[in-house]
């Protein structure tokens, strides 16, 4: 008696953006992804470095890291890649970044429908092709999850927000093996920002913001959290306030995710971790200034972001190019601290 084979299970594949954030701000084009194509398997390719994040989006299937050098071009390495996810299948490829090098992939690899922006020379690679208007951007969660739909001029409405999820065994984990306690409040601070030093709040203001913390809630476990990167920064904050615990560098991205689930608060620069904070759904208090905070904001239930809108902001630069760095320097914890101590009073029994 022949046995009956079960056909291949349906997928999409989405090429993920290479920044963390801006892997958060794309997870809602997932979700719709999932609401339009239930019986698919959702396919994310992406970095290494990102794959942290994405394992925390219950809607992927399999995680496919890049394998190739940043800035190159690889051709025989992306074609023999590309091979590898013919085998797989594919109904439809979604290519995020906008550059040629990624158009490349789904187009190798024989995907009959590959949606994207139009980005540079990909006319034919991408033959679903979105356009966006640079005078007056998208949102990143609008830019992204407009893929999901039929290519408009006008943007989708009513979108899901960015969501990830955590577990209680994995935030416990967390939280043991970065000896801080499960009965204290945790409060997260991200001081630095992949981008540039313009969109760093100074350390200054970040130490005097946990001196106040301290004060007032002496049990409160401040947390500084970053990448072997941004150790420097929070070495600063250290020197001028010995209580906070300095974790950057310390802690791979998976464990930075599940601290961030428990923390009652994030306070952040415009960076991947204030992302990640708020599509965990933790308070956020975003410090924004050479970058737009209408742009990317953040989407947890409590946030609010902090801009001086100066005439010279946002310059979008990695470093003030006027050299006064005024929209960070004359941001003053004095106008954060109000907001972090209404979210701590209003978290009853924890502090």
């Amino acid at each position: 008696m022949m046995q009956s084979v079960s056909p291949p299970t349906p997928r999409l594949l989405v090429i993920a953006p290479n920044w963390i954030g801006d892997a958060v701000m794309a997870q809602p084009l997932l979700q719709l992804l999932r609401q339009q194509y239930p019986q698919h398997a959702i396919d994310v390719l992406a970095p290494t470095w990102v794959a942290p994040v994405l394992r925390a989006m219950t809607e992927v299937d399999t995680i496919l890291e890049t394998p190739f050098k940043h800035g190159a071009l690889q051709l025989r390495e992306r074609w023999r890649f590309a091979r590898l996810l013919c085998r797989r299948g594919y109904d439809a490829a979604y290519v995020l970044p906008n550059t040629l090098k990624f158009a490349l992939l789904p187009w190798m690899a024989g995907i009959k429908k590959r949606v994207g922006y139009r980005g540079e020379s990909r006319y034919g690679l991408i033959n679903v092709m979105h356009f966006d208007d640079k005078a007056h951007p998208r949102p990143m969660v609008t830019f992204y999850a407009a893929l999901a739909f039929s290519p408009s001029p006008q943007a989708p409405l009513n979108l899901p927000r960015p969501t990830l999820t955590v577990s209680a065994a994995q935030r416990a984990a967390a939280l043991k093996k970065a000896g801080l306690s499960d009965e204290k409040p945790v409060i997260c601070f991200a001081p630095g920002a992949e981008f540039g030093s313009a969109k760093r709040w100074p350390a200054s203001h970040f130490a005097t913001l946990a001196k106040l913390v301290l004060v007032s809630y002496p049990q409160a476990q401040v947390v500084l959290l970053g990448s072997p990167k941004d150790a420097l920064v929070c070495d600063e904050i250290v020197a001028a306030c010995p209580q906070v615990h300095h974790l950057a560098g310390k802690t791979c991205l998976d464990d930075a995710v599940a601290l961030m689930s428990t923390a009652i608060a994030m306070v952040g620069n415009d960076s991947g971790l204030l992302h990640i904070a708020s599509a965990l759904n933790r308070p956020a208090l975003a410090i924004y200034g050479p970058t737009d905070p209408d742009h990317a904001p953040p989407f947890s239930d409590i946030a609010h972001s902090f801009s001086l809108r100066l005439k010279c902001a946002p310059c979008k630069q990695r470093e003030c190019p006027l050299g006064h760095h005024d929209c960070m320097q004359k941001l003053s914890p004095d106008l954060v601290w109000p907001h972090l101590q209404s979210i701590m009073k209003a978290t009853s029994g924890r502090v």
